[in-house]
């Protein structure tokens, strides 16, 4: 702490003598016109003969990244947006007055400017010949070491701006992030879909199982609730007449913090009129192998060193059958509350012995036996009516579902259905979910959203929709095991 506080000293002491001379910390005036990457790029074949051709100023700026001071002259790395170049800057090239400027106030960290020629060190390394150079701005705090960075990965997260800066593998993964997103919102709008926005902030919390974020609005005098799913407004648009709309935003859910899970997320629902949820298995493959073949060239990824192959078609598994065969449940306990109580001690699964909805506690070994096994793309189908109270009764059988989930690598990435169009029997579930709610349950809100129902009751189009969490797409995308990794500001506690 000592030593920081030395560091941090010198170099505010160097910006005061900076000033005192006349010389600007935070210059606005610089226009680059050169990219470092670009530059690397564009001249990687060209031997010291070629760039002597050239006959070129470039014009760079960037982060100064490391330095190896040779007395009358003085290697440095910059760095930009797009990548890394050395800079070389000779005493006989800037002058003597800017080189020392140059070599006893300018620091690694600071941002800087060089215009000069390109030309190729001994060792073959492209360089800029720096003929003048220039401070534009001055860092108050040192980097981390180069060999060392930030290892501690809460400060990572918490220090995103120097990760940035250190790690090239970081910022690959949000242009990746930026990609997928420019791809599925190009995917939406090609095939039909109306991009829309709807209500962050609502009255009545809807659309998922979810504890939801309060908030206060004063001049309404009205209790209002962060979204936990656009679901139910983005309904409200087919009863308007729109037959395909989509929605990228952010959701909030007041639960824990895990690898698979932050308060606030992002999403991407969309709904399509006089469709079924088989009609969206078929998009869903489509868009992930779109996905894949953008990135990389090949509908095969690597996840977490297992090959993850979105060739479709995709398994289709029964959610009863699945508990079954993959989860190893017993048949003949499914329908016995205490016996799968007692079959969840035994295999050490935490469940609230209080519930009294037995598919909710299907649902808790489903995510603990079945779930974390599956590693290939799979849909799991045909969800009991209770696990999915917006979802369609199947025409067949109606204690199941229209509905699938998507699992890929052990976790899910998707989640559809048909919709449930019929306002007698939305009403109806959701009484059900009321009367059902245990006192201490925070997962289900009182309240029937009755303009909902009476949304319904106008007629909404036969439809399916579906969910898909773009955090994890990402992390699947970018092989990345936090989904921490694949957002720019988790949450995190507060400093000490």
């Amino acid at each position: 702490m000592k030593e920081e506080s030395t560091v941090l000293e010198v170099r505010r002491r160097k910006a005061e003598e900076l000033e005192q001379m006349g010389h600007p910390l935070f210059p606005n005036d610089f226009r680059p016109t050169d990219r470092a990457g670009v530059l690397q790029e564009l001249f990687r074949e060209y031997d010291q003969q070629a760039l002597e051709k050239l006959e070129q100023t470039f014009r760079l700026a960037g982060r100064m990244m490391a330095r190896r001071d040779f007395g009358k002259a003085v290697f440095t790395h910059i760095q930009d947006e797009t990548g890394r170049i050395q800079v070389f800057v000779k005493r006989d090239e800037v002058g003597e007055e800017k080189f020392k400027l140059f070599k006893k106030y300018f620091d690694i960290g600071d941002i800087i400017g060089v215009e000069g020629p390109l030309f190729r060190t001994k060792t073959g390394e492209l360089t800029v010949l720096a003929r003048d150079i220039r401070l534009i701005t001055k860092a108050f705090r040192p980097l981390p070491e180069k060999f060392h960075g930030l290892r501690d990965t809460e400060l990572r997260y918490r220090m995103r701006y120097v990760d940035l800066i250190m790690n090239p593998r970081v910022r690959e993964i949000f242009r990746t992030r930026t990609r997928i997103i420019h791809y599925l919102r190009d995917y939406f709008i090609s095939n039909g879909f109306l991009e829309v926005e709807t209500p962050m902030m609502q009255p009545i919390p809807g659309g998922a199982t979810a504890r939801p974020f309060k908030t206060y609005h004063h001049a309404l005098d009205l209790e209002l609730y962060l979204r936990i799913a656009p679901e139910l407004y983005l309904k409200r648009l087919l009863v308007g007449g729109f037959e395909r709309v989509f929605e990228l935003n952010r959701n909030f859910r007041n639960e824990g913090i895990s690898t698979q899970h932050n308060p606030e997320f992002t999403m991407l629902e969309f709904y399509e009129a006089y469709a079924t949820y088989e009609d969206l298995m078929r998009r869903t493959e489509e868009i992930f192998v779109g996905l894949a073949l953008e990135l990389y060239g090949s509908p095969k990824i690597t996840y977490q060193g297992q090959e993850i192959d979105f060739t479709p078609p995709w398994p289709r598994i029964p959610y009863r059958r699945a508990l079954i065969e993959i989860g190893g449940v017993p048949e003949e306990i499914l329908e016995s509350r205490e016996k799968i109580l007692e079959f969840a001690a035994e295999k050490g699964i935490k469940v609230d012995p209080r519930e009294p909805v037995l598919q909710k506690l299907w649902a808790k070994l489903f995510d603990a036996l079945v779930e974390p096994k599956l590693i290939q793309p799979t849909f799991i189908t045909e969800f009991p009516v209770e696990l999915s109270p917006l979802a369609r009764r199947n025409d067949r059988d109606p204690s199941i579902t229209d509905r699938f989930e998507l699992i890929v690598a052990g976790r899910e990435v998707a989640n559809a259905f048909s919709e449930l169009n019929d306002p007698r029997d939305q009403r109806a579930r959701f009484e059900e979910q009321i009367r059902k709610r245990l006192e201490d349950d925070p997962e289900i809100h009182p309240e029937i959203d009755e303009d909902f129902v009476r949304a319904l009751e106008y007629g909404m189009p036969p439809a399916a929709g579906e969910g898909i969490g773009i955090d994890r797409v990402v992390m699947l995308f970018t092989d990345s095991p936090s989904i921490r990794e694949v957002i720019l500001f988790p949450h995190l506690r507060p400093e000490a």
